[in-house]
């Protein structure tokens, strides 16, 4: 009986698929994908109307307007990047989370440092997200990785991120390296290397396989900076000291080698 459906399954049209599923939430649209191997395939479209209607219902009209999300250019990885952003609920008191979802904006608040978590960690492999400062950066701007216990709000100018063992952070203003309260060298390995200008693309790559920390600037990979990292959920990270600066950040997924 089961082969029956199954095969019944694997002969229904698109077309049809598409109306069936487009009245689906996202948990039976994936179970779905593990019915057969026409249905597997039309779910792996990734901007087919299903996709796109999915997009539709849960991104804010205006990050799907911008150019914010240029870098996925498909509605399932638009929808997957959502999914990914700043968390709302796991953020300094001053900070606030944009209606694009993507972008934090740090309020004017003297002598603090303020940071904010994505929603999801990562424990398992291979990840690579964007991050573009779209304010001035102050004196300490950092990013990187944080465990759940790190803190995301401290008193004074200080780089918060990399302040404990439980984060890792690339301060852009000074080109150091810093975790566990110590600076770990310049970065990148360069000499002389050039600063962060407000608005370049840093993309940073998370790889729990070997358990290492990189980053891009510009598309140009900058080398390791972390290594040993310890086998723990880790999340995509920032911390902040200027006043209405806004840091905007979107998963990528899998890095693309080379």
């Amino acid at each position: 009986m089961e082969e029956e459906i199954i095969d019944y399954a694997s002969y229904i049209p698109h077309n049809v698929l598409e109306l069936i599923f487009s009245y689906l939430n996202l948990n039976e649209i994936r179970n779905c994908m593990y019915v057969c191997k026409n249905w597997n395939r039309f779910l792996n479209d990734e901007n087919n109307e299903v996709w796109r209607l999915q997009c539709f219902r849960r991104l804010p009209e205006n990050a799907l307007r911008s150019d914010l999300l240029i870098a996925v250019p498909t509605y399932k990885a638009k929808l997957r990047a959502f999914f990914h952003a700043w968390n709302p609920r796991d953020c300094s008191r001053n900070v606030y989370i944009r209606a694009n979802a993507f972008t934090l904006h740090r309020n004017p608040v003297a002598q603090s440092t303020d940071g904010s978590r994505a929603k999801i960690g990562f424990e398992h492999g291979r990840h690579a997200w964007e991050v573009v400062w779209e304010g001035p950066l102050g004196t300490v701007a950092g990013v990187g990785i944080s465990t759940k216990d790190a803190i995301l709000q401290c008193h004074g100018y200080v780089p918060l991120l990399g302040a404990d063992d439980q984060s890792w952070g690339w301060n852009l203003v000074d080109n150091y390296l810093l975790h566990n309260g110590e600076a770990h060298g310049h970065y990148p390995l360069l000499n002389n290397p050039p600063k962060y200008q407000v608005g370049e693309k840093i993309r940073v790559i998370l790889d729990c396989d070997e358990n290492t920390l990189s980053f891009e600037k510009n598309y140009e990979f900058l080398g390791v900076a972390f290594r040993d990292l310890p086998e723990t959920k880790l999340y995509p990270t920032v911390t902040a000291v200027y006043g209405n600066t806004e840091v905007s950040m979107v998963y990528l997924g899998p890095p693309l080698d080379g």
